[in-house]
């Protein structure tokens, strides 16, 4: 399964660079992560609990982070493993780009699984998948800006990062 996509995320490159390498940041942003810890220069593990079709499973990984050019972009390749349900393996490539006083985060991102999830078939799994890193990116945003609910901008919360560098 291949997904190429962006989004346009009101703040800094550098706060967004920031999220990215937080495991607190990541946890948030990751559906069903229940654990994230571990660091840029080590890797992160996680603890995921995800429902895909009729398969519920325990998910524990590491991601790796490799290719960084600091500000500009990285590679995020994780590979978790779900006892008898089976694994899921990906990667995802980002791309950070300056739009005024915004970022646009571009990313590609693959993944493959195998064992029972395999099983579903691949419009299931693509399906998944897609909606996993949809959700991921859309939390990362929502971890950066704050939520989108308030009436007015002025009175808009910023994300948790945001308020740590204004």
């Amino acid at each position: 399964m291949d997904l190429t996509g962006s989004r346009k995320i009101a703040a800094p490159r550098a706060v967004v660079w920031n999220a990215i390498l937080s495991p607190d940041c990541l946890k948030a942003c990751v559906p069903g992560c229940t654990e994230m810890s571990g660091s840029p220069e080590t890797g992160f593990e996680a603890t995921v609990i995800q429902k895909v079709g009729p398969v519920k499973a325990t998910f524990v990984g590491l991601v790796k982070l490799s290719d960084m050019v600091p500000l500009k972009s990285l590679t995020l390749d994780g590979e978790g493993k779900g006892g008898a349900a089976g694994f899921a393996r990906g990667g995802a490539r980002v791309h950070l780009e300056e739009d005024g006083d915004c970022t646009v985060l571009h990313y590609h991102v693959e993944a493959k699984v195998g064992g029972k999830l395999a099983q579903l078939g691949s419009r299931i799994i693509d399906g998944f998948a897609k909606k996993m890193a949809d959700q991921f990116f859309a939390n990362l945003q929502v971890e950066i800006e704050g939520p989108d609910d308030i009436a007015s901008p002025a009175q808009k919360k910023k994300g948790w990062l945001n308020r740590l560098v204004s």
